[in-house]
């Protein structure tokens, strides 16, 4: 037998499709010993061997999709084809940059171009890094999305791990911006993300966190305006503060009808397990009282977020319109100023 000698068992299929990137046990169970694989990986043999236990069943330069798989069957030792009992990659997740190829990241390079393809496993894991596969152990691993058949990560976590390895403020900032202009996810989720990695500190993340939650609250304001003018809503007096006569600032506050005492507030601090804890924890005790002495004046305070805003305006507007209809049927609401913020 040579080199090139088809291999194909009788008692399974044949080794060609979608899925040029096997482990061994795969092949085992298809009736190819590790050995004669390990022939066809010789110098100028058809196949090669990238990671320890993991064949491609081609030779020249794999895909961005077979160098992420191949990573993923690598950390994951999956079961061989027709078990079920466990996920083709077991417990083993892309994270970080590869990650965030998959996601469609400008900011990330094309995952035939990353250099470390970053792998999630178990921390009772034994298994070390090899090659271009880089396993970063953890005692939670996230549920991961799906994409184009790939255990991927969440973005926040991908984003977090992704930062934790790089040195560049540009990137960076790109990568952080990107996520939140693009709707990946929201401001507050990514920066506990990055208190966990224990990146906030870094001096290439702590501008970009700061700029990053005030371009959040932007974004918040945008779908605030658009969810009144969509739905109908009574045009509110827009960012003022409330303040009773002769007496203490109540507060700023996000749209305020007068007529209904009804205020709204969005929710864009910084998640209190952040860096931020120490820098805002007056804030977020301010913001319970300053809620509490609002309601007690007989104004409704409605509590709305950029998550919400983002996934259901609709439900939001309903909400809101809610407390304003509701509004005929409270005692007055103590009279207050309106200043213009």
């Amino acid at each position: 037998m040579t080199q090139n000698t088809p291999l194909q068992s009788g008692r399974s299929a044949p080794l060609h499709g979608r899925q040029r990137v096997v482990s061994a046990a795969q092949l085992k169970a298809m009736g190819v010993p590790v050995g004669r694989a390990a022939e066809r990986c010789r110098d100028g043999g058809p196949w090669q061997q990238p990671l320890p236990g993991v064949f491609v069943l081609h030779p020249g330069p794999l895909s961005g999709r077979e160098r992420l798989r191949s990573a993923l069957l690598y950390a994951g030792r999956p079961p061989a084809p027709g078990r079920t009992a466990a996920p083709v990659y077991g417990d083993a997740v892309l994270t970080g940059l590869a990650a965030l190829s998959l996601y469609g990241f400008a900011a990330a390079p094309p995952a035939a171009s990353v250099e470390r393809v970053d792998v999630l496993v178990p921390r009772v894991r034994r298994l070390r890094s090899a090659g271009y596969a880089r396993l970063l152990r953890t005692a939670e691993p996230p549920s991961p999305e799906w994409l184009d058949g790939l255990p991927v990560a969440p973005v926040a976590r991908a984003l977090a791990d992704a930062v934790a390895g790089l040195g560049d403020s540009v990137t960076v900032r790109r990568l952080l911006t990107e996520a939140v202009r693009g709707g990946h996810c929201e401001p507050a989720v990514l920066v506990g993300e990055l208190h966990r990695a224990k990146v906030l500190g870094r001096p290439q993340v702590v501008g970009a966190v700061d700029s990053l939650l005030a371009e959040g609250r932007a974004m918040a304001e945008e779908r605030l305006y658009a969810m009144v003018r969509a739905h109908g809503l009574r045009e509110p007096l827009w960012n003022v503060d409330l303040r009773l006569p002769g007496g203490p600032h109540l507060g700023r506050v996000d749209a305020y009808w007068p007529d209904e005492a009804v205020a709204v507030e969005l929710d864009t601090r910084a998640p209190r397990h952040s860096r931020h804890d120490e820098r805002h924890e007056a804030e977020w005790s301010a913001y319970a009282a300053r809620r509490e002495h609002l309601e007690r004046l007989g104004v409704t305070v409605v509590h709305l977020t950029p998550k919400k805003l983002r996934a259901a305006l609709g439900q939001q507007a309903t909400v809101v319109r809610t407390a304003l209809m509701a509004a005929a049927d409270r005692e007055p609401a103590a009279y207050v100023m309106i200043l213009p913020r």
